[in-house]
This record gives C-alpha cells, sequence and structure tokens, in this order.
C-alpha cells in the first residue's frame, strides 16, 4: 500500500507545466497524495487550491491555512504532511491540533525562513520579522521530521538545534537545458540574468553594478528575464543604456536554454537564496556563473572553477567579476568548461526524487 501524503505549498498553478507534470506523476507511483495550496480554482481532486483575494493575498492564505489543512486531515486522513517552508510547517501543526489527530508533520526547508518577510514585496512587510521568524523556527523545531536540500540549508535548520532526517535536492528537470550539446560562447558578451524581480534577488545592487560595467566593456550587452516589485527599475535601466540593456518579463524553459546559449555567463547576485535551478541551468549549458556569496549557491558555484562569487552588498565587486568575464574569453571558456563538469551532480530524475521521498515518509510516519 502507498503511503498517504499531504502536500502543503505556497501556490500551485493548473495545468500542471510538462516539468511539474512529469515530478508529481513520479511521486504518484509511490505516494496517494493531495495538496493545500493557493491557486486559480480548479476542478480537480489532487490539488485543493483556493483563489488568492486581490489585496494581502499571502496573510489571507496563512490565516485560512490551518483550517484547510485540518480539513484534509480529517476527510483524506493522510500518513504524513509534508510543509515547504517553517510558516507552512507551522499552519500545518497547528492544523493537526485543530483536528485532533496525531500525523506526522515534516518540514521541507528550501531556504532561509527569514527571507519571506525582509526581501520580498513592500518594505512594510519588515514589521512581520519578529513574529514570522519566531513562527518558522517553532514550526521547524516542532516537526516530526526534516528534509533539507543543500549543506546550507543543513546549517541553517542545525542553527537553530534541529538535526535533519535527511538530506537531498529537490528534483528539477533539466532535460531541456541536456538536449543538446552546450553551444560556443557567443562573439559579442552578454550577461543573463533570470529571475523575480525582488530585493532578495539584488536586482537594484545589478542595476547599479551594470551602469559603472557597460562603460568598461562597450561591446557587451546584460539581458534581465524576470518580472516583480522592481519592473520600474529595470525599466529605467533599459531606458537609461538601450544599446547595452534588453528585458523580458517571462520565457518558456526552451527560450531560456537558447538565452544562455547566446551569453557568456549568468548572474545571479541575490541576497538570499536556497538551491539557485538557474545556476544549474547554466551549468547544464556550460555558462559560467557570477553570483554572491550567500544561502545555497556557494554549495553549486565554486569560485574561479566554474564561476565567480562575490559579496551581495559589494557593488564594486560585482561590477568587476562582470568586467572580467565579459572581457576575458578564456576564462570565461574555463568557467564554462567547469560549470559543465558541475552539472551531473545536481541532476536527479523524478523517479529517483519520488523514492526518496517516500523514504523519507515511512521512516517519520513509522510505517518501515
Amino acid at each position: 500500500m502507498k503511503p498517504r501524503v499531504l502536500f502543503v505549498s505556497r501556490r500551485v498553478e493548473l495545468p500542471l507545466t510538462e516539468s511539474e507534470r512529469r515530478r508529481w506523476d513520479a511521486i504518484r507511483t509511490q505516494l496517494d497524495f493531495r495538496v493545500v495550496a493557493s491557486g486559480a480554482v480548479a476542478d480537480d481532486h489532487e490539488f485543493m487550491l483556493a483563489r488568492e483575494p486581490p489585496v494581502l493575498a499571502g496573510a489571507a492564505y496563512y490565516a485560512s491555512l490551518p483550517v484547510r489543512v485540518a480539513h484534509e486531515l480529517r476527510r483524506f486522513r493522510p500518513h504524513a504532511v509534508v510543509a515547504q517552508g517553517g510558516h507552512e510547517t507551522a499552519a500545518a501543526l497547528t492544523g493537526r491540533r485543530i483536528a485532533r489527530v496525531d500525523t506526522a508533520v515534516i518540514a521541507d526547508v528550501h531556504g532561509d525562513y527569514r527571507s519571506p518577510t525582509r526581501l520580498y514585496g513592500s518594505r512594510l512587510r519588515s514589521l512581520l520579522n519578529p513574529l514570522a521568524d519566531r513562527v518558522a523556527v517553532a514550526g521547524v523545531r516542532h516537526a516530526d521530521g526534516v528534509r533539507t536540500v543543500t549543506s546550507y540549508t543543513t546549517d541553517l535548520v542545525r542553527s537553530i538545534g534541529v538535526e535533519p532526517t535527511a538530506e537531498f535536492p529537490a528534483y528539477m528537470d533539466f532535460a531541456t537545458f541536456l538536449e543538446s550539446p552546450p553551444a560556443p560562447l557567443p562573439d559579442s558578451p552578454r550577461a543573463l540574468f533570470v529571475g523575480v524581480l525582488e530585493r532578495y534577488k539584488n536586482v537594484d545592487g545589478l542595476a547599479a553594478a551594470w551602469r559603472r560595467a557597460a562603460s568598461r566593456v562597450p561591446e557587451a550587452r546584460v539581458r534581465l528575464i524576470g518580472d516583480g516589485a522592481l519592473s520600474g527599475l529595470v525599466a529605467q535601466l533599459v531606458a537609461d543604456l538601450p544599446a547595452q540593456t534588453s528585458w523580458s518579463r517571462g520565457l518558456s524553459q526552451p527560450e531560456i536554454a537558447t538565452e544562455l546559449d547566446g551569453s557568456t555567463c549568468l548572474v545571479l547576485p541575490s541576497r538570499s537564496e536556497g538551491m539557485g535551478r538557474v545556476i544549474v541551468e547554466a551549468f547544464c549549458r556550460g555558462r559560467a556563473v557570477v553570483a554572491s556569496r550567500v544561502g545555497g549557491i556557494p554549495d553549486l558555484v565554486d569560485d574561479e572553477v566554474n564561476g565567480l562569487l562575490v559579496d551581495p552588498a559589494d557593488v564594486d565587486a560585482l561590477e568587476n567579476a562582470l568586467v572580467r568575464v565579459l572581457s576575458d574569453t578564456a576564462l570565461a571558456e574555463r568557467l564554462g568548461a567547469g560549470a559543465r563538469h558541475s552539472a551531473d551532480r545536481w541532476i536527479v530524475s523524478a523517479d529517483e526524487f519520488a523514492r526518496r521521498l517516500r523514504d523519507l515518509v515511512e521512516q517519520v510516519a513509522g510505517l518501515s
């Protein structure tokens, strides 16, 4: 009999993308599951989605989550709950108390629990820092099991006195990025940024660094792909440096792979990062990564081997790193070769991921 698992996540979009479908199909072979999340309302027996209100969406999601979890605990009777993040874990534990059941709750820690109120959306969120931090820490500490994805998240959990039950990478579908050998570096140097345009991605730091670096490498360009609260800042950068800056709000995975092939390096100057999927995508395409020495990034990027690492607060260092890679073809090629060699460590099949997830559930729920 397959274990029954209730997954608690922030948001799910239906219909699933090809990548997400592959992941859930593999999980379905190992687990009988339901998912509680926010998203467009859809008629689906596995994904229990609730539409977010246009105002205070995050607050509404977390306020309703314990009751929604309690309802599914009573209805579905899962062996375990897997909650992605400390705050979701705290809500799941509250839901368990409401439902008056003893279902095992597993915290799935992918990044820094302190980031959501500090580096997303409005700065007014920072008023919630003390409360949000306490809630997340309490969630992880009181969970029956904890799964981490990199040594960074393992160290983060250990710093609050908890030993992870298991550490293994999240499943990420890199098939699109592995369909063909990496293309040669482009004739004209170009840096590529892919990510949400939020403060935690340090988009403002990148804009400041590029304003300085552009004049030092006049033949180079930077391309940004993403959308978010700092869209206005990026639009201004494009307006000020139109010959060396371009921007798209969103692209498909095949289009991002093409963009990587047309780039010399990926730049990811984040202030906080769990495991940067786009870094592995760049590795698959043999592209060096200029990134911040924060969070889980150093778990992937080895300075001077497959990329360059800088302090996220040091605009000068980011400027100089971009200039180095974009003006030195031999360096870009050497780092790119190291990047492609590094990719294999992070490529996990959907089937392997699902098997490890089942092993974790059976261990924590006492089914093994």
